[in-house]
C-alpha cells in the first residue's frame, strides 16, 4: 500500500471523530465531464502551480494567518500574485503577510461580525484593484455547546453567513477581472455529517437540539450550496464559483476539540492527515489552473471535480435557492444590490 492509498483509507477511518461519519455509503468518483488533471491526494500547492506566472493578478484569501490559508497565500504570492490576506485582527493578518515573500496586503476580517465584513470589503475596494481570485478559506469547527452570534448559530454564522456577505460586497470587484474565480473551502462533512434533511432551516438560530459536529456539517453543506447557487447566478459572466474539500489536514481547526482527541491528532495526525502543503493544493489548483477556465458549479476533491453517490444534498438546487433567500434575510442591511447578468 502506497501513501496515497494509506491517506484515503485512514482518512475515511478517522472521519467519525475528525470531520464526519465514515462508511462506504458515499461513493466519490471523478467527474470526467470536467477537465481531469494529473494531480491527486498527495500533490502540494507548489506542485499544482509549477510554471504558472500570476504576475498582475490580485488574489484574496480569508483566514491567512495559519494552516491552509497561510499556505494558500504563500504559494499564490510565490507565483507572483498580489495577495490580500485577512485575519481576525489586523495584527494577525499583518504578522502572516510579513511572514511570506512576495506582494501581500493585510486586512482585518472577523467573520462573526457582519459589520467587520462590510468594513473589510470597503477597505479592499479602496485599493482600487479588480479581484481575480477569492478563496473563502476561513472557518471554525467548535466542539462545545450552542453559541449564538447576533441570534444565529455561530458555526453557521462564521463559515457561511460571513462569506455570503463578503462575496456579495466584493462582487463588483470580481466582475472587473477578466476571469474571476471564487473558491469556497468546504468539506466532505457536507455530505457525511450534515443533518439528514440537509439544511435544517428551522434550527439555524438554536431552536432545536444542538450537535456541534452536525452543525459543522451543516455549515459546510451551506458552503457547497452557496457555491452552486452563485454559479447559477454568474452563468454567462466572467466569474466562476466552485467548492472544494481539502481532505483531512493537520491544522489547528480542531484546537477546541476534547483533549483526548487533540492529543490523538497530535500523535497520529502525521500518519492519517495531509500536510497543509497537500491540503492547500486543491483550492490553489481550482483558483489558478488554466484548464479550469470557465468551469463553475463543480465540487472538487484531491484536485479533480467529483460526483458523490449516496443520499446527500450538495447538488440540491432547490435547497441552494432557499438557502440563498435565507442568507439574504439573515444579512438584511449588510448586502448590496448585484446585477447578475
Amino acid at each position: 500500500m502506497n501513501r496515497r492509498q494509506f491517506l484515503y483509507g485512514t482518512t475515511a477511518a478517522a472521519m467519525p471523530v475528525l470531520g464526519g461519519c465514515s462508511g462506504d455509503k458515499f461513493v466519490v468518483s471523478i467527474d470526467d465531464s470536467y477537465p481531469v488533471g494529473r494531480y491527486g491526494a498527495t500533490s502540494t500547492a507548489e506542485e499544482v502551480t509549477l510554471g504558472l506566472d500570476l504576475t498582475g493578478k490580485t488574489a484574496m484569501v480569508t483566514g491567512c494567518n495559519s494552516g491552509l490559508g497561510l499556505e494558500t497565500m504563500r504559494v499564490l504570492a510565490l507565483r507572483g500574485a498580489h495577495v490580500i490576506g485577512t485575519g481576525r485582527t489586523l495584527e494577525k493578518a499583518s504578522k502572516a503577510c510579513s511572514s511570506v515573500p512576495g506582494n501581500t496586503t493585510p486586512v482585518a476580517l472577523e467573520l462573526s461580525s457582519l459589520q467587520s465584513v462590510v468594513e473589510c470589503a470597503d477597505t479592499v475596494a479602496r485599493l482600487g484593484l479588480p479581484i481575480d481570485i477569492l478563496v473563502c478559506n476561513a472557518g471554525i469547527n467548535t466542539f462545545g455547546e450552542l453559541e449564538l452570534v447576533n441570534g444565529v448559530e455561530k458555526i453557521f454564522a462564521v463559515n457561511y453567513l460571513g462569506h455570503f456577505v463578503l462575496v456579495n460586497r466584493l462582487m463588483p470587484l470580481m466582475k472587473q477581472a477578466q476571469a474571476g474565480r471564487i473558491v469556497h473551502v468546504g468539506s466532505g462533512s457536507a455530505y457525511r455529517q450534515a443533518p439528514a434533511v440537509g439544511i435544517d432551516f428551522d434550527n439555524l438560530r438554536g431552536e432545536g437540539v444542538f450537535d456541534s459536529q452536525e452543525a459543522y456539517g451543516r455549515s459546510k453543506l451551506a458552503n457547497a450550496l452557496f457555491s452552486l447557487e452563485l454559479a447559477a447566478r454568474l452563468e454567462g459572466s466572467s466569474v466562476t464559483s466552485n467548492v472544494i474539500h481539502p481532505g483531512l489536514v493537520k491544522t489547528n481547526i480542531a484546537r477546541t476539540a476534547p483533549i483526548v482527541l487533540r492529543k490523538a491528532f497530535d500523535w497520529f495526525g502525521d500518519l492519517i492527515a495531509k500536510t497543509p502543503q497537500e491540503g492547500a493544493a486543491t483550492q490553489v489548483y481550482v483558483a489558478t489552473n488554466p484548464a479550469l477556465k470557465g468551469v463553475s458549479g463543480a465540487y472538487f476533491e484531491d484536485c479533480n471535480a467529483v460526483t458523490v453517490g449516496g443520499d446527500n444534498h450538495i447538488f440540491d438546487k432547490p435547497m441552494a435557492e432557499r438557502l440563498w433567500a435565507t442568507g439574504e434575510e439573515m444579512a438584511q442591511g449588510y448586502l448590496i444590490t448585484i446585477e447578475w447578468e
